[in-house]
């Protein structure tokens, strides 16, 4: 199934202003990169955060979230946040701002 193109758009509206960043197709999805680092991604139905070891079960007990595994383990750090919590702009601007507080700060690659 492929990635949900409206969703994308709206996430390249949302970091239109944030620099260095890019997008790359990975994991059957669109990934959205800053500094060469990866935030999040557009997958089949939801998005896929990097929040980061230290936010992961804060994110976690939020609403619309699960766990993101590609393997059946978990991989700690980042979510999915489902489409009921990416409804409105605000919302997805929110998700995106806490992605950034993590990759954002990483070093450049």
């Amino acid at each position: 199934m492929p990635y949900d193109e409206g969703l994308a758009e709206r996430v390249r509206e949302q970091l239109a202003d944030v620099s260095f960043v890019t997008e790359k197709r990975m994991f059957g999805g669109l990934v959205f990169m800053v500094n060469g680092n990866m935030l999040c991604g557009i997958m089949p139905e939801r998005l896929m955060l990097r929040v980061g070891p230290h936010a992961h079960e804060k994110t976690l007990a939020r609403a619309h979230t699960e766990p993101m595994d590609f393997s059946k383990r978990p991989l700690k750090g980042f979510v999915y946040v489902l489409p009921e919590g990416l409804e409105s702009d605000e919302d997805l601007a929110e998700w995106l701002n806490l992605g950034l507080d993590f990759a954002g700060r990483l070093p450049p690659k």
